[in-house]
């Protein structure tokens, strides 16, 4: 697929430069030695470029004219301390950066690289899922959540309610704004995932209007205020239920005749069973929703000829079941996995260093941190899905770990124009002179 200019790093960079020059700034200006778009844009490029240390690095590579990669890649006029820089980025609003997401996620829209997401014609999983990206016995604020263990000590932490549009085919995941789970002023009960989750569907909603949504979460959502919240925000859902959780239902199935099954048997010798059922009650209530509900199951044979179960889930939907559509479904719920594996695994395991204390702040640091570790995050998923540059470093490099520490090699070295330069620097090395200037 041809790459497109407004998915290139320079326009998706100057996407969210343009955000930051927008926004309010209400420090007193003769005290402000460091804008606010140098500032988030620095943390940024350390996220980026998956590397804490980037700063001083480009500090010490700065030439004659004063330029650095900050300058050339990241549109950075001044470079802040440490300090100076988390105070900053502290005192911003954390949904002012929500535009963004809207703006990257309508220009893969744009350039059609959504459609190969469409789960059903028109429509798209969303997977939700809750993260810790922060933790500490002694650090806290007033919307950290807490643990109070039996030894006495307390554990505090901030998590997240992300939301990712994915598909069981694609192993790239797009992220959408998040919603922060934490405590308010003058509440005395802690946030949970399933209030932000209340929160967090009309906030899709509202950014997506005429999406087509199918929401996907555990069995934590499966519960009748939350699925009310998302059909009332004209969205479909198909979520975990176990069936331990879900008794008066469970009564119910059991109780009827009408439950549909379909049995195959795969080239490992494994029976996979598929069961259904439409039109039952969710609740014991007066007035139940009424849902539909199937079951997957993988029957396998042991040495001794016993049958025995590999594997068992079950879901609840508001999408009709059909024997035409019941395996399509069940892979679309078992999709939701991969918000785990292809989000927050990589975020903390493959270089994006998510789980590490980089502040806590007073304010908004610590969840900024996390926004802009998901943006760099969001950039390289663009990139995976239309950068052909790009892809051919990863088919060179083979994994992504080797691949951002040369890239990090290269730019404490040497400086580069355009992030192009550096990924074609990257690919072919030998063609180009060792004329650029070094770090002294």
């Amino acid at each position: 697929m041809k790459s497109k200019k407004h998915l290139s790093f320079t326009e998706l960079r100057k996407a969210f430069s343009s955000l930051l020059r927008q926004l309010p700034d209400k420090r007193q200006q003769a005290k402000v030695n460091y804008s606010l778009h140098d500032a988030m844009m620095c943390g940024f490029a350390c996220m980026y470029f998956q590397d804490p240390s980037l700063l001083q690095f480009q500090i010490q590579l700065r030439d004659a004219e004063n330029r650095d990669n900050l300058m050339t890649l990241f549109e950075v006029s001044d470079i802040p301390e440490d300090t100076q820089l988390r105070d900053i980025v502290d005192g911003i609003h954390s949904e002012q950066l929500r535009p963004i997401f809207k703006e990257y996620f309508s220009r893969l829209h744009r350039g059609k690289h959504l459609e190969q997401y469409q789960f059903f014609p028109g429509f798209y999983l969303c997977s939700i899922d809750g993260t810790q990206y922060y933790s500490s016995g002694e650090i806290s604020c007033n919307s950290c959540l807490k643990t109070n263990h039996r030894n006495g000590q307390t554990t505090y932490a901030h998590k997240v309610l992300q939301a990712a549009i994915m598909h069981p085919d694609m192993r790239q995941v797009i992220p959408l704004m998040p919603e922060e789970i934490r405590n308010t002023d003058g509440t005395e009960k802690q946030d949970c995932e399933t209030n932000a989750g209340k929160r967090l569907i009309p906030k899709i909603r509202k950014d997506h209007p005429q999406l087509g949504i199918i929401i996907v979460g555990d069995d934590l959502f499966s519960k009748e205020p939350f699925i009310r919240t998302i059909l009332s925000e004209r969205m479909h859902y198909i979520l975990v239920a176990k069936e331990t959780d879900h008794i008066a239902m469970m009564n119910a199935i059991n109780q009827s005749d009408r439950l549909q099954e379909i049995r195959s048997l795969d080239e490992k010798g494994r029976t996979h069973v598929y069961e259904w059922i439409n039109g039952v009650p969710l609740t014991g209530n007066n007035k139940p929703i009424l849902t539909n509900f199937f079951r997957y199951t993988i029957l396998a044979t042991d040495e001794n000829g016993n049958e025995k179960i590999n594997f068992r889930n079950s879901w609840v939907s508001d999408l009709e079941l059909t024997r035409e559509h019941i395996k399509h479904l069940v892979r679309g719920g078992r999709c939701r996995w991969k918000i785990e594996n292809e989000c927050f695994n990589t975020l903390k395991n493959q270089g994006y260093h998510i789980a590490h204390n980089y502040g806590h702040g007073k304010k908004n640091l610590c969840f900024n941190f996390y926004l802009l570790t998901l943006l760099a995050f969001f950039f390289h998923q663009i990139f995976e899905l239309t950068d052909r540059l790009y892809q051919a470093c990863r088919r060179k490099f083979g994994s992504k770990r080797h691949m951002w520490e040369t890239f990090r090699s290269y730019i404490k070295i040497l400086i580069f124009e355009t992030w192009e330069h550096l990924l074609d620097f990257a690919l072919t090395p030998k063609k180009y002179s060792l004329g650029w200037t070094r770090a002294p």
